[in-house]
């Protein structure tokens, strides 16, 4: 009978190999999703407890040979992954210098330091710590009428007098049926408030009681809100970036993409938006292709329980709700980021989009394709998830010296 030292590393070593190469099938990808994400952001301190579990046993002679294999196993695959998440500074800055320009530095008030650029152990140490001091939060807003799904939250700095700030709209994934506005964007937007940012983190309406448009009708509207009445809460009205994950990464990206449509009753307020940030996003709802992942979404998930009508019988809607469908040559600046090791959705959807603004969109398009990866990978502080915190500040931050620098060259004062 294996002793219990010998199952944990077992199980140990079972959840490494889950996080180097996921299995990524049908019956697999939410299984594979669910042991590999905390896996994956959480490899040292996975290591840390693995060896001292060995060491500890091997003092006490209950580390059996087996036990120990295990145990050499799982180090060797937390290594690796490990290994891949440090190495997420320089594909996103790669990406960076690819989608904003190799200069793109040259814009910000401040470059960053090799120190900048690194995660101290003191933050590993407190991954789920996400908040910070010199940020204040105002919370349960209401956007419009409709309870506590039409409320949002306002993150800021605190005691200071801002005029005129950058805003960032934050929305929340979680399937288009759960997840709430405190939940997700919590490191991006705590950087950001303390950095002078306004950021804005949205409820909305869920799925299925409230079956899709609701959701990104509900986006739209907190938009035209956040327009209407962010310079009482020191934010510039004129300069609005999205951001968002999984179905908060489709919504975001579908909304950046469509202003003045899914708009009823207020067709005519301004939800126009500068730029967009999707982490994970799910940007096809029809497959042409054929993409198993697609279809199967489309089929499985999205039809009946997000979006009632059949997408036989409906494929134009389905269509209409897929931001890959929806890319004009007005289409405002992005930064796509997705893991490759996605099992939720699949990395071919951000491919597939990246490639279509690009062949459409006039504006600038960055694209981080992460290594090593799974969904959800920023939720909470890591290794990888502060690299791409940081990445996204530098873009986010070269954005709007790109955008105020523009907006100086058509002043009729300067003669643009």
């Amino acid at each position: 009978m294996p002793t219990a030292f010998t199952v944990r590393q077992a199980v140990l070593a079972a959840l490494a190999a889950n996080a180097v190469k996921p299995l990524n099938t049908a019956a697999t990808a939410v299984p594979a999703f669910a042991a590999g994400w905390l896996t994956s952001e959480l490899a040292p301190q996975l290591l840390v407890a693995a060896t001292v579990d060995t060491l500890v046993s091997s003092r006490r002679h209950r580390a059996s040979r087996t036990g120990v294999a295990f145990a050499a196993a799982t180090a060797a695959g937390l290594a690796w992954v490990i290994t891949r998440a440090q190495g997420t500074g320089a594909i996103v800055e790669t990406s960076l210098r690819e989608g904003a320009g190799v200069d793109y530095l040259d814009l910000l008030d401040t470059r960053p330091t090799a120190e900048d650029l690194k995660t101290p152990l003191r933050t590993l140490a407190r991954p789920f710590k996400m908040a910070d001091p010199g940020v204040e939060v105002l919370r349960d807003i209401a956007y419009t009428a409709g309870g506590r799904k039409a409320k949002l939250d306002i993150y800021r700095p605190k005691d200071v007098d801002l005029h005129g700030a950058p805003v960032l709209i934050q929305v929340h994934g979680g399937g288009w049926t759960i997840g709430k506005k405190e939940e997700q964007g919590l490191l991006l937007m705590n950087r950001m408030a303390a950095r002078g940012w306004v950021c804005v983190a949205i409820n909305y309406r869920l799925a299925p009681k409230y079956p899709f448009p609701t959701q990104i009708v509900d986006v739209k509207r907190a938009i035209a809100w956040v327009r209407d009445h962010i310079a009482s809460y020191g934010g510039s009205p004129d300069y609005l970036v999205l951001t968002g994950g999984s179905a908060g990464g489709h919504l975001s990206a579908l909304a950046a993409l469509t202003p003045g449509d899914f708009q009823p009753g207020f067709e005519d307020a301004d939800t126009s938006v500068a730029g967009c940030v999707p982490f994970y996003g799910v940007y096809d709802w029809v497959g042409d292709d054929g993409d198993r992942f697609t279809v199967g979404l489309r089929d499985k998930f999205l039809a009946g329980r997000v979006y009632l009508p059949d997408p036989k019988a409906h494929l134009d809607e389905y269509r209409a709700a897929s931001p890959l469908h929806r890319i004009t040559p007005d289409a405002p600046d992005f930064f796509v980021i997705h893991g490759a090791n996605d099992t939720l959705v699949s990395v071919r959807q951000a491919r597939a989009f990246v490639a279509r603004l690009r062949e459409v969109s006039k504006a600038t398009v960055t694209y981080a394709e992460l290594p090593g990866t799974q969904h959800a990978f920023e939720v909470f502080g890591s290794i990888r998830s502060h690299t791409t915190i940081k990445a996204v500040q530098r873009w986010l931050e070269w954005h709007r010296a790109t955008w105020l620098r523009e907006m100086e060259l058509r002043s009729p004062l300067t003669g643009g």
